[in-house]
């Protein structure tokens, strides 16, 4: 009965397809029989050129910008095209740059800078809401629409740069966790806001953010100026914070990665091997956001979203000994693509100091040169681009190696250095002592100072002294904002004129306070860490700084904005402080505790014994013969004694 029936629903099956074929045959118009006669010998290809519309017109659907023959045009002008298409609106462009710099250092050291930057053709400040994100990260776009931000900047760093042996980085940051953000005007209540922004930040990058709150945040009234396009600089929208303490480790670098469009799966972040990067003198990653323009005249703004990590590699600590740096030597991988999704891959190579190859050795050669002016300099650099195949060479592998020559050669001095330290004897009083550097032979120029120094040390205002060549240099702007205990820091800026080459010194007295016995960390002993100062200024440049920043240049020298060709912005951190407190013996609560738990337990112990055990009369035990006599009237059946 099943095959009759299977049987019969086939054929059902197979009249009502011809049936429906028939009707959408008749429904379409011929334009002539030549076209119809070919149709029908033929018709594979009539079902081919049935498709081919249709996939254009998808095509055009979720295209972004490309160049369109006229041909190509023309016929696509003649397609129907639906109404929903013409109704839909043009998806976000988006792009994906990644670069990395190489500086050989002087001292055989070298310095690695990773720029991966993402530009979106979008706005969240006009409150436009996202859904479908390409390259821009999803969980930074939402963070970015829910909390209104205009700019955000973040960075973990492990180390302190070294200035004086190193230079000035591409990118600046301080020791530890240091997070800004501008907030738009549209935001109520920003401490509260702030704080949840923290929140969700430290879930996104696995640090401790969380522990960002109204003791370590100030409001800068100077400093930390938007990077970006900014309508207003009302600095209630700001808010800055550092966590001095922070460790920077591979549950860090890991949710960094992920950020890419790539992630650490092709391109210039296979090389970010956290074994390697984390065994280094000095290793930051860091994330930049911050609206930019698209054009000169700046009608149009996009999504900037820059993220940079910065490494130096001690010759010493490497274990090579050898003055010879390669690609694997420093990150154990080579090259063999470029990220698809990214317009611009490119290994830039510092070769300013060894124009005839004279310090040290390239190889591969490459005949690309490049010039950039980086802070205030002009440098030459050798560019390996690695969308060109044949970068890679016949290997499909590439290992830049940095063999060195000759050990000569002196280092350019930076213009602007910063150190600072704390003096005193005793845990009551100190000062604070902050030296700022001015390399210059023969200009002089101001520099923003910004301290934000805990409650717990109580600054003594009237004590601040700065002095230039042993002579007083009056500041020509001072914002001071005392603190509250266990509420908010000190914060202190001022504008200072620093003469050429001259040291400038700053010094202020403190008093350490006492803290509650719960307001001490688990080892007080170590002591109490005192965030960074911040120096920022505009040192005059040696060759005219380049304004226009919509024109196509490198990642690294493109960070800060230039507004004046005879000078650049330049940020300097100091040393993070470590102060001791007055502690109180902590040993001596746990001996206190210890014998007096011991006699508790003795004489409460005894004691309990004492009522609780129950007594019972033991008979005395009978004596030898007694018991052999009993054994022998056990024998002979009689009753013991």
């Amino acid at each position: 009965m099943a095959a009759p029936r299977c049987s019969r629903c086939a054929c059902l099956l197979l009249v009502f397809i011809y049936s429906l074929y028939v009707v959408v045959i008749s429904e379409e118009p011929t334009p002539g029989n030549e076209q119809h006669a070919s149709v029908v010998e033929n018709p594979q290809t009539a079902a081919e050129t049935e498709k081919q519309p249709t996939e254009e017109r998808r095509w055009e659907a979720t295209q972004v910008d490309e160049t369109v023959p006229d041909d190509a045009a023309a016929n696509k002008q003649d397609l129907p095209v639906p109404d929903s298409v013409l109704t839909s609106t043009p998806p976000l462009k988006d792009e994906f740059q990644e670069e990395l710099v190489i500086r050989p250092l002087h001292s055989g050291d070298i310095y690695a800078s990773f720029q991966f930057r993402t530009v979106w053709e979008t706005d969240f400040t006009r409150g436009s809401k996202v859904s479908h994100y390409r390259l821009f990260p999803k969980s930074l776009g939402q963070v970015i629409s829910k909390f209104s931000v205009r700019e955000l900047h973040i960075s973990f760093t492990q180390g302190y740069w070294r200035t004086m042996q190193w230079g000035q980085p591409y990118l600046p940051s301080p020791p530890g966790a240091e997070l800004w953000v501008w907030f738009q005007d549209t935001v109520t209540d920003v401490d509260a806001t702030w704080k949840e922004l923290t929140n969700v930040l430290s879930g996104i990058f696995c640090a401790s953010l969380n522990f960002i709150d109204s003791t370590n945040t100030v409001e800068p009234s100077a400093s930390f100026k938007p990077l970006g396009i900014a309508n207003g600089t009302d600095h209630r929208f700001l808010r800055y914070a550092t966590l001095p303490r922070e460790i920077v480790c591979t549950e860090n670098l890991t949710p960094w990665k992920k950020l890419l469009p790539c992630g650490s799966k092709a391109g210039l972040a296979v090389l970010l091997k956290s074994e390697k990067l984390f065994h280094s003198s000095f290793h930051s990653q860091a994330v930049h956001i911050r609206p930019v323009c698209q054009d000169e005249p700046c009608k149009t703004t996009s999504l900037e979203l820059r993220q940079t990590l910065n490494v130096v590699f001690d010759l010493h600590a490497s274990g090579q000994g050898k003055r010879e740096w390669s690609l694997f030597k420093m990150f154990s991988r080579t090259l063999t693509e470029a990220c698809p999704l990214a317009s611009s891959s490119k290994i830039y190579i510092d070769v300013t100091d060894n124009p005839e190859e004279d310090q040290f050795e390239l190889s591969p050669a490459t005949h690309l040169l490049s010039q950039a002016v980086v802070l205030g300099d002009r440098r030459t650099f050798s560019v390996y681009d690695l969308t060109q195949q044949v970068t890679f060479g016949t290997v499909r592998s590439l290992n830049v190696l940095i063999r060195w020559k000759s050990t000569e050669g002196d280092m350019l001095r930076p213009l602007l250095h910063a150190e600072r330290y704390v003096a005193g004897y005793g845990l009551q009083t100190g000062e604070i002592h902050t030296l700022m550097y001015n390399n210059h032979p023969f200009r002089s120029f101001p520099v923003l100072l910004l301290d934000s120094v805990p409650w717990y040390l109580r600054l003594y205002v009237h004590t601040l002294t700065v002095t230039s060549k042993g002579k007083d240099n009056k500041p020509s702007y001072i914002h001071y904002q005392p603190s509250k205990d266990r509420m908010r820091p000190h914060l202190l800026e001022m504008l200072v004129q620093l003469p050429p080459h001259s040291v400038t010194e700053v010094t202020m007295q403190f008093e350490r306070a006492l803290l509650k016995w719960t307001e001490y960390t688990p080892d007080p002993n170590h002591g109490f860490y005192v965030g960074s100062s911040v120096v920022s200024a505009l040192v005059p440049s040696t060759v005219a700084m380049n304004t226009n920043i919509t024109k196509e240049q490198p990642l690294f020298s493109t960070f800060f904005p230039t507004k004046e060709e005879s000078s650049y912005f330049i940020r300097v951190y100091t040393e993070p402080l470590l102060v001791n407190l007055p502690t109180p013996d902590f040993s001596m609560p746990y001996n206190v505790i210890c014998l007096t738990c011991t006699v508790v337990a003795v004489g409460y112990g005894s004691l309990y014994n004492l009522l609780t055990r129950s007594f019972q009369v033991e008979e005395p035990n009978p004596g030898l013969a007694k018991r052999i006599a009993n054994v022998i009237r056990r024998m002979r059946g009689v009753p013991p004694l």
